[in-house]
């Protein structure tokens, strides 16, 4: 009740001599706090009409104590000072009473009073102490490298500037508004450590740290500069595809000895720096062989296979990045059988039939040539049937000599 009739008193007596009312946007020329220590703490002083001048403390509050730190970018209110706590100024008291609502951005937007006021000195020079400009924090990741493989937790470490209202510190992602991890801060703590865990490969990217302070009038908190970025890279490798070829005929499973085969492993997410590790099981042991993966598949030539190229074969993605080595889980075992090659079916098998069949052929056909030369040998000429005799009922062949 005593404040209300201050003000109105004040208003009365300012309207009395000079008028009372908001100051323009042409009249107002900012603020400054001076004579403190640092350049967030001070005494109040605002330019009108390009002239520097105090503000009287009779009314002077938390609210625009906030609005002034706020204006300067200095951060929160800390403290209204009165009774010219920094020293008292020279010139004229350029505002004898403000009334701010703590929410505004600049003093201009707050009612004001700019005529004299008898009843105020440069002993009642307003003053402000403001928590100060928030520093930009810095994100490291307590890590030697940056290459994650997904599954793992990655340990962030924002550096931030101790304050006794430091509320909370918060992990973002590039382009996600929300933060992915949120710690809150004892007042005594130069940093926090940030756990994004069970990372995904959707989970690489940019990386930065903010820290809030919580203070003014009204309480409200304020968000310090976001920290330089930090990139990390999460790798999640699939488990390979594979598959066989054969220039023969052979059943599924088998390759027929001496043909050539191939065996293709694939992966569905490439990496760079990549190769592809191609291992077969024997039942006297184990063979590797390896080839850079120059995209998301490749293929192992086998072009004359044998009893050693038989057994269980196994596909796997080996990716270097980082200074680290990830390696794919194993593909399912691919089954191949080395097979001889059916008899009937050989080359040398056939040229024995063919010979065989040319020599029956050749038999027949001598042997059909020599029955027809012997039967027209044994047949009789036309002569000799003419000269036939009959005696007594007997036929006679009689010989005709030729002349």
């Amino acid at each position: 009740m005593l404040r209300f009739l201050r003000v109105i008193l004040t208003g009365l007596l300012g309207f009395l001599f000079d008028g009372v009312g908001a100051f323009g946007v042409g009249a107002y020329g900012g603020v400054r706090v001076v004579n403190g220590d640092h350049h967030c703490s001070g005494r109040v002083e605002v330019n009108l009409h390009d002239k520097w001048g105090t503000i009287c403390d009779h009314d002077w509050d938390m609210q625009a104590a906030t609005v002034v730190c706020a204006e300067l970018g200095c951060g929160i209110a800390e403290s209204a000072s009165r009774g010219a706590e920094f020293g008292p100024g020279g010139g004229e008291i350029a505002l004898r009473s403000i009334h701010c609502k703590g929410h505004e951005s600049s003093l201009i937007h707050c009612d004001a009073f700019i005529s004299r006021n008898y009843f105020c000195s440069h002993q009642n020079d307003a003053g402000v102490k403001c928590s100060g400009t928030l520093m930009e924090p810095r994100l490291s990741v307590l890590s030697p490298h940056f290459v994650f493989s997904a599954g793992e937790s990655v340990h962030f470490y924002c550096n931030i500037q101790p304050r006794d209202r430091v509320s909370n510190v918060h992990l973002y992602k590039h382009g996600v508004e929300t933060p992915l991890v949120t710690q809150s801060a004892d007042p005594t703590q130069i940093g926090v450590s940030l756990v994004l865990s069970d990372v995904e490969s959707f989970q690489q990217g940019s990386y930065s740290c903010q820290y809030n302070i919580r203070g003014g009038f009204p309480p409200h908190r304020i968000t310090s500069p976001t920290s330089h970025p930090v990139n990390i890279t999460v790798v999640d490798l699939l488990t390979p595809h594979h598959w066989y070829n054969t220039s023969s005929e052979a059943p599924t499973g088998s390759v027929i000895k001496g043909e050539g085969f191939n065996i293709t492993c694939s992966t569905p997410r490439p990496y760079p720096g990549a190769s592809f590790q191609l291992r077969l099981v024997r039942s006297n042991g184990t063979l590797r062989q390896s080839l850079p993966a120059v995209s998301k598949s490749v293929t192992f030539t086998f072009p004359n296979a044998q009893s050693s190229n038989e057994g269980y074969y196994y596909c796997l993605y080996r990716v270097q990045l980082g200074g680290r080595t990830f390696v794919s889980r194993e593909s399912q075992p691919l089954p191949i059988a080395i097979k001889d090659p059916d008899p009937l079916l050989s080359p040398m098998v056939i040229s024995w039939l063919v010979s065989g069949v040319t020599f029956v052929i050749a038999v027949i056909i001598i042997f059909t040539v020599a029955k027809v030369m012997c039967n027209k040998e044994k047949q009789p000429s036309e002569l000799e049937r003419e000269t036939r005799t009959c005696v007594d009922n007997t036929y006679v062949a009689l010989s005709v000599h030729k002349l």
